[in-house]
């Protein structure tokens, strides 16, 4: 059994300890079992503290219960009953207590606001979520939950830890039930919030310095809400800062100007799109008459003659494509094979089309082709789009298709 000193101190970063246990775990990585441990192991959403035991680093920590606390280390492990002194990340430990005490307070805001309970917890690498019971969610009241949670914040309430038995704890308000048996570890933010939890918190709310609300989705019939706290607002807001002053130098214009000349010129852009269009289509017809120059021409029966137009191109996108490839069966009996490689030279696209006079399976066709291109694809007879990674086959691709249709005309 391993005694959690972190249970009675968040802020404790260093400790010394007597080693019971250096073993192998599943993965093969060495673990070190201690008697004692300020080290915080991953569990209820909060990822485990990392440090040093000794001169071995410690990258992981994992919670066996009542077997104790694994401290999976990197170098040379320390021996069996030897002393070891323990040292934790003080920025790593500083900002998951942040965003844990962040958590309890935005989840307890949300409750007093609107009845609506929290039902789960995760601490990611640059943000946190929540999964919250929240009827009818709007910009507006996760503000409201926001600016709740922040008064409290800037009020530098006392946080307390405090053990209390199974019968004490049926009769204090706790913000949620425990699914744990015996005595409980109770998290006080005076006279807010009361919740069971193992996790490390601040000492008052004033360590957790301010709270965020970055975006908001509905899942799974919650409200997911990813939030951040303490030094990740200020790392997020010099993120944001610096990505809407470079938007802002695009326009040679001030930053907080570039939300309206944005917007003004994405209109101007769909106008500019919608005059554009015509004109493409008339460079396609162009283009198609050019390329069906140079098509081979298939005698099928009755005499009947059929254009099989094939080219590859470099750089052109899908719509593009299939404009061109619209043009050229516009005219009876004829059918377009194109090919196109993206600029990157990572990924081929097809397009297959036919007049309605001519015969032949685009779709069936344009399976074989992806399957050659390492891709997919499919469509109608007359018309089917799809493509692969393998860019080298295009040619080979596009020669399968038109020899398959010459064969059976």
């Amino acid at each position: 059994m391993t005694e959690r000193l972190y249970y009675h101190d968040s802020h404790l970063t260093e400790f010394d300890a007597r080693v019971l246990d250096v073993a192998g775990d599943a993965a093969g990585r060495t673990a070190v079992t201690l008697d004692r441990t300020a080290f915080y192991p991953t569990g209820g959403g909060q990822p485990s503290d990392t440090g040093t035991l000794d001169e071995a680093r410690v990258i992981e920590c994992i919670d066996l219960e009542e077997a104790g606390v694994l401290h999976i280390v990197e170098g040379a492990p320390p021996e069996v009953g030897a002393r070891v002194a323990g040292r934790i990340d003080w920025p790593r430990r500083l900002d998951h207590l942040q965003q844990h005490t962040g958590q309890h307070i935005l989840s307890q805001a949300f409750v007093r606001l609107f009845d609506a309970p929290t039902r789960a917890f995760r601490m990611l690498e640059r943000a946190c979520e929540i999964d919250v019971e929240l009827r009818e969610p709007s910009d507006e009241r996760i503000e409201q939950a926001v600016e709740l949670a922040n008064r409290i914040i800037w009020k530098d309430r006392p946080v307390r830890v405090r053990q209390v038995s199974p019968q004490e704890a049926a009769a204090l308000p706790l913000r949620k039930d425990s699914a744990r048996e015996g005595n409980l570890r109770i998290i006080e933010i005076e006279d807010f919030d009361l919740s069971p939890c193992g996790g490390t918190h601040a000492a008052r709310t004033g360590e957790v310095g301010i709270l965020a609300v970055r975006s908001w989705e509905r899942a799974r019939g919650l409200t997911r809400i990813e939030f951040l706290a303490g030094a990740r607002v200020h790392a997020d807001y010099r993120r944001a800062n610096h990505t809407a002053r470079a938007v802002a130098a695009l326009f040679s214009a001030g930053r907080d100007d570039a939300p309206e000349l944005a917007a003004r010129l994405l209109e101007e852009n769909k106008n500019l799109l919608r005059r554009l269009r015509p004109l493409e289509e008339i460079a396609a017809r162009v283009e198609a008459e050019e390329l069906i120059q140079t098509a081979a021409v298939i005698t099928t029966a009755g005499d009947a003659h059929t254009r099989i137009v094939t080219h590859a191109f470099t750089g052109r996108d899908p719509e593009s494509l299939k404009r061109l490839a619209l043009s050229i069966v516009a005219r009876p009996g004829h059918i377009a094979l194109l090919g196109s490689r993206d600029a990157d030279g990572r990924t081929a696209r097809l397009v297959f089309a036919r007049a309605p006079e001519a015969s032949g399976d685009m779709n069936a066709l344009m399976r074989q082709a992806c399957a050659l291109l390492e891709g997919r694809g499919g469509g109608r007879p007359d018309l089917a789009q799809g493509g692969g990674t393998n860019v080298e086959k295009l040619p080979a691709a596009l020669h399968l298709a038109a020899a398959h249709l010459a064969a059976t005309q």
